[in-house]
């Protein structure tokens, strides 16, 4: 049976994506040197908060994610990062290959408001590896990839933040229900305010204001 060992050598962002993207580098090696004639490769990337530690202000940040800090010894629970299908083109022995990765600024999502959070160091990931690997000296044989092939990789934080950076330049969005914006736009409409910046920074304002009165 061909047998493929799988490592990470990297990630940066993809400078000339539709969206914002991460390209990670894989190592794949066929341990007999045979020839594979393709890889129908499958990743899912999980996020392993519990394998890192952090700042107070990031502890502050994550409370929506785990809860209070005492209960962080049962809620650190990994997080669904990708799944990801790639087609490997044909080698032998070894290959490397760049891997795109959609990533997404919706913080309603568990993996990007856990990024939003951080402020440095590295992200721990799992890749989980699957799919199906076309192999032979003469003609096609076709075998799983078995479901045990993992690897792991530490992602700067500062990679994530690059990425962000260069799709969205000091700018970030929000999801609501349409009930809310309307509420909010009728809002907008009453006050005469010029921006959306402005609706939150008045509501805000008045929001401190009234914590500061109450008794």
């Amino acid at each position: 049976m061909t047998d493929l060992e799988f490592s990470c050598t990297g990630v940066r962002p993809e400078a000339y994506g539709t969206g914002p993207t991460l390209l990670f580098g894989l190592r794949i090696e066929e341990s007999d040197h045979q020839p594979v004639h393709a890889v129908a490769l499958r990743c899912q990337i999980r996020i392993e908060p519990g394998h890192r530690t952090y700042e107070p202000e990031e502890v502050d940040m994550l409370a929506d994610l785990f809860g209070e800090p005492g209960r962080w010894s049962t809620t650190l629970k990994p997080l669904q990062f990708a799944h990801v299908s790639l087609t490997v083109p044909a080698f032998t022995g070894v290959t490397e290959v760049d891997m795109p990765v959609p990533c997404t600024y919706d913080t309603e999502v568990a993996s990007a408001s856990y990024f939003r959070a951080l402020t440095k160091g590295e992200i721990p990931l799992l890749l989980l590896y699957s799919g199906t690997v076309f192999t032979g000296r003469q003609g096609f044989r076709a075998e799983p990839i078995p479901w045990h092939k993992e690897s792991t990789f530490r992602m700067p934080v500062q990679v994530w933040r690059d990425m962000i950076e260069a799709y969205f330049p000091g700018t970030g969005w929000i999801r609501v229900r349409n009930d809310c914006l309307e509420e909010l736009r009728r809002y907008r409409s009453r006050h005469a305010l010029p921006s959306w910046e402005q609706v939150f920074t008045e509501l805000l304002t008045a929001a401190e204001a009234h914590g500061r009165r109450a008794p």
